[in-house]
């Protein structure tokens, strides 16, 4: 007998059957990331921390150096103030009527009166602490509104807490015949400057 391997049905010798497919190779399952040191996320939130310090400290220095050069730039800036004039022209003698006050020059510091043959101006300060009284004609006298004091037409007080006249300014006539007052040149009562010929206007 022999040994071969008998015929198949089909005819054909014996085939050795074909390799099974290989099958797919199993997925590796996903690795997690590491976590970042603990160590690492403190010194990088240290790090932060401490340049916006050093930011913080020198905006802060800066701010104070500009201020401090303002400053001082400043102080060496006069300081210049917009003030009226010391001296102003105000119309001719003939135009103001005896035992009249005239408050048109207030915004001046100024009451121009005349009165017995002379005309004068007086300061519109309240010699007690500075405000600023009223011409009250029907009544004949000047009234503080801030603590009561009363001073005659003539600017002599009488009633409230002022302790002296009201003062008066500088007056002449000048070149063009019109009344120049000047406020440089201040003359008190109570110290005898109303006889000064430089406080009123002979008329």
């Amino acid at each position: 007998m022999s040994d071969a391997t008998p015929n198949q049905p089909d005819g054909g010798t014996e085939r050795t059957p074909p390799a099974a497919a290989a099958a797919p190779a199993p997925a590796k399952p996903a690795v997690p990331a590491k976590a970042a040191p603990a160590g690492g996320e403190s010194r990088r939130f240290f790090l932060f921390k401490f340049i916006d310090s050093v930011t913080l400290a020198w905006s802060a220095f800066v701010l104070a150096a500009t201020a401090s050069v303002l400053g001082t730039l400043r102080f060496m800036i006069p300081n210049v103030l917009s003030e009226p004039p010391s001296k102003f022209k105000a119309g001719f003698p003939d135009n103001y009527e005896e035992g009249k006050v005239v408050e048109r020059y207030k915004d001046m510091n100024t009451w121009i009166v005349r009165l017995h043959g002379i005309i004068y101006a007086l300061s519109t300060t309240c010699t007690h602490l500075g405000c600023t009284p009223n011409w009250l004609e029907r009544e004949g006298k000047f009234k503080c509104p801030c603590h009561g004091s009363g001073f005659y037409i003539t600017g002599i007080n009488f009633e409230g807490p002022a302790p002296r006249p009201l003062e008066r300014w500088g007056i002449r006539v000048g070149e063009d015949g019109q009344i120049v007052v000047d406020k440089s040149m201040k003359f008190q009562q109570e110290r005898g400057e109303w006889t000064n010929p430089d406080s009123f206007i002979k008329v």
